[in-house]
């Protein structure tokens, strides 16, 4: 064994740096606010603890719309020539987005339901509000609840790079969605320029995420320091709350969801399907990424489940960018329990753009740990909940990661079989 090898094996995971950051922020916080009390603390909050969080997050909200440019585009770009896509690439999108759609709708059913995150004391949500007031402004007044025809109208960007610089979300989303629709209209000789100029944004953009993680748990102790300082152990409470919905939900659909699904629609035995992806199962759940368990997905859908070589080769690359079915529910959860936390009332219209933005993100979320976090602070955002909230849920990540990366590859084989049952007919 090298030196190097050894070291790395000796070194500790990032996920367990962020969850011990967490931890000794919130021991530190709530120490501090029983003990000496918020009035003598709050200086060396305000200009210590706050600013060095903030900078960090800042740093992830960098990268949000160049990770949202480059991915969108190649995810629709990789979808081949649109006139020949054929019936195939349809059915694959449309399995796609239906059980994204379905799995948000979900989540928002359980936390509406539930309410994890509502059983703070007004005063606190108050104090909150006003303690991160001026990042509670959505993008495109959605925090207003302006949900409507105009909201329509705007999605179209009359300048993409305006749009950028004011942090109009949806108008940046459509902007992408079109440059990757155009690179599949004109000539390869004339999109690949601009497929590899997006390649390598999107590498580099990934880069920078990686870069910015190693210092996650310096950055989280200081958020939730400056939180609980400031506000005591109530929000520790809605926290385990918050994990326990979020993870009840990924379970259901994982176990009563997609086998409903497999014995409806895919016509499959769903005991059958869960004993021979097992090993699938466990390395998503181990990995956390599905890249990594991609290899892993191929030969078990060729080898265990019979699946075609041109339907898995299809269907199984495309799902590991596009489909996130257990990210989106996520995603979702999250934005309405940070937004019950808060005190921010999102509309029925807000709670719908809520989950199309989750099934539109989920496309470009990078197959990589902790790869939703940049585009779910970018929701936040959208309707109006302080992105800071994100230090809340952020040291328990690592095994909502795990349980929601099961669901993403296991929805990829799902939705193989639903195309190979329906392309024998």
């Amino acid at each position: 064994m090298t030196a190097k090898s050894a070291a790395e094996k000796k070194s500790i995971p990032l996920h367990t740096k962020i969850l011990t950051g967490l931890l000794l922020g919130a021991i530190a916080g709530v120490t501090t606010n029983l003990v000496i009390g918020v009035e003598n603390i709050q200086g060396f909050v305000t200009n210590f603890t706050e600013p060095i969080g903030r900078m960090w997050l800042s740093a992830l909200i960098m990268v949000v719309i160049p990770l949202i440019i480059s991915t969108l585009s190649l995810g629709v770009a990789g979808l081949g020539d649109l006139k020949t896509l054929g019936r195939i690439g349809l059915l694959t999108i449309l399995t796609f987005l239906f059980l994204t759609a379905l799995s948000t709708t979900l989540g928002l059913v359980v936390m509406n339901v539930v309410q994890p995150g509502a059983g703070l004391d007004p005063v606190v949500k108050d104090k909150l509000m006003a303690a991160y007031q001026g990042e509670a402004k959505g993008a495109m007044g959605l925090a207003e609840g302006k949900f409507g025809v105009d909201l329509f109208v705007r999605m179209i960007p009359r300048n993409p790079i305006q749009a950028m610089a004011n942090g109009e979300m949806l108008a940046v989303i459509v902007f992408a969605l079109m440059i990757g629709v155009a690179m599949t209209i004109i000539s390869k000789e004339k999109a690949d320029p601009m497929l590899r100029f997006m390649e390598s944004l999107g590498h580099i953009v990934i880069a920078i995420i990686e870069l910015v993680m190693k210092i996650a748990p310096v950055g989280v102790f200081c958020l939730i320091f400056s939180v609980t300082a400031r506000f005591g152990y109530e929000l520790l409470l809605q926290l385990l709350k918050y994990v326990a919905v979020v993870v009840g939900s990924l379970t259901f659909f994982q176990f009563v969801g997609y086998p409903l699904v497999v014995k409806f629609i895919a016509r499959r035995d769903p005991m059958e399907f869960f004993r021979k992806i097992r090993v699938v199962m466990l390395t998503a759940f181990s990995t956390s990424s599905s890249n990594a368990t991609l290899p892993t997905t191929m030969r078990v859908a060729q080898e265990e489940l019979k699946l075609p070589r041109e339907i898995a080769g299809f269907v199984l690359p495309l799902g590991a960018t596009m489909n996130m079915n257990g990210t989106a529910l996520f995603e979702g959860a999250t934005v309405l329990f940070l937004a019950q936390v808060f005190g921010v009332q999102l509309s029925l219209g807000a709670q719908l753009v809520v989950v199309l933005m989750s099934v539109v993100t989920a496309i470009g979320v990078a197959g990589i740990p902790g790869g939703s976090i940049p585009l779910l602070m970018m929701v936040l955002g959208l309707v109006g909940v302080p992105m800071e909230g994100i230090a809340i849920v952020l040291g328990v990540d690592r095994i909502l990661d795990m349980c929601r990366t099961t669901l993403n590859v296991t929805g990829d084989l799902v939705t193989a079989t639903i195309v190979h049952r329906f392309e024998k007919r």
